[in-house]
């Protein structure tokens, strides 16, 4: 009997050295060999399962590469995941470790922008490709772009554009369409973006009146790291609005130059002035000419959006009458007035993007 209480002892005491009740490994050795949050995180996630020669050979950086925070890539932290989408401007962390280290093995920026364009190909993804004919209601196009959006090369754009333009009732040199605001020199993404061709090769970019109303006001905004490279149709920056994301399409390709620290500071900006001081950020692009193709510019993008305030009337259904105050004039917070309409619907409907 004695014999068997011993017995018994110990398997407790064995159990409670373990990092799991059912996992043959030890607390003590795993976490020597990472730290005690490595462990934590193992049980929370359930990933304490795997084998522990598994655990040994991968020791420390099996546990969710994508997430881990720039600090602990760069070596400088034994373990931290991110928690700020990579948006380093806005974590205290990253803050405080800048100042902590000063220039002492911290992460460069071109690191930064790395981990953030890793981090956005992994949690987002483009909803739809469609061609931006389509869109725009030139019926004789096809409903997907089959071409990677090299517009300059593809027939179907070439045979349209040798077409008579479809009549509008407004002059297209007009600044207001269906009570949204344009800018007549400006270049337009599908996704509701805008592109405005500055001095040596170099564009800017932000979003319209359109999408700026129909989110309201906007919590947060996360932009790409200075350096980071992007092609078109890659998300070029996440709007938060109560803890949703809406991440957006860049409409160009180019390496990041410059980003609007005045949004970052001041989200409200893209929707008072959307098209001057809150712009988003700039892009160099050596070949930038060839993609102004797969925008929209002129008459084609005045019927564009008319065609896109089609589409919303449809999802605001019979309420769209309480929507105008005096002369038509959209509101400006549509999500906050129409709360029935789906996120996820939004976001598929005129970003083409989704999580």
């Amino acid at each position: 009997m004695k014999r068997n209480v011993n017995k018994s002892k110990k398997n407790h005491m064995d159990a409670k050295e373990r990092i799991g009740p059912d996992q043959p490994f030890k607390y003590a050795e795993v976490a020597a060999a990472t730290s005690p949050e490595y462990v934590r995180h193992l049980n929370r996630d359930g990933l304490a399962s795997i084998p522990y020669e598994e655990v040994k050979k991968n020791i420390p950086g099996f546990y969710l590469p994508e997430d881990k925070c720039v600090w602990m890539r760069a070596g400088v932290i034994n373990f931290r995941l991110c928690d700020y989408d990579y948006d380093c401007y806005h974590c205290p962390f990253d803050q405080a470790m800048v100042k902590a280290m000063g220039d002492k093995d911290a992460p460069d920026k071109k690191e930064k922008a790395a981990n953030w364009a890793r981090h956005v190909k992994a949690r987002y993804r483009i909803a739809s490709t469609p061609c931006i004919h389509f869109l725009s209601g030139r019926i004789a196009s096809p409903e997907e772009c089959s071409g990677d959006y090299l517009c300059h090369h593809c027939d179907v754009h070439r045979l349209l554009n040798e077409e008579s333009p479809m009549e509008i009732t407004d002059q297209p040199a007009r600044k207001n369409v269906s009570g949204y605001k344009m800018m007549e020199d400006y270049y337009y993404y599908f996704g509701h973006s805008w592109v405005n061709i500055e001095k040596f090769g170099r564009v800017r970019v932000g979003i319209d009146d359109f999408i700026s109303k129909i989110l309201g006001p906007v919590d947060e905004i996360n932009l790409p790291p200075v350096g980071t490279v992007m092609k078109r149709a890659e998300i070029g920056c996440i709007l938060t609005r109560k803890d949703k994301k809406a991440p957006l399409q860049s409409p160009m390709s180019g390496r990041v130059s410059a980003v609007n620290e005045k949004v970052k500071k001041n989200p409200e900006l893209v929707r008072d002035d959307p098209y001057h001081e809150g712009w988003l950020y700039m892009l160099d692009s050596e070949n930038f000419r060839p993609e102004l193709a797969g925008l929209y510019f002129g008459r084609e993008c005045f019927q564009w959006m008319e065609k896109e305030c089609q589409h919303l009337h449809a999802l605001m259904g019979p309420r769209y009458e309480h929507l105008s105050a005096t002369g038509g004039e959209p509101v400006d917070d549509i999500l906050g007035e129409f709360p029935e309409i789906s996120w996820n619907v939004l976001l598929r409907t005129f970003f083409h993007t989704t999580e």
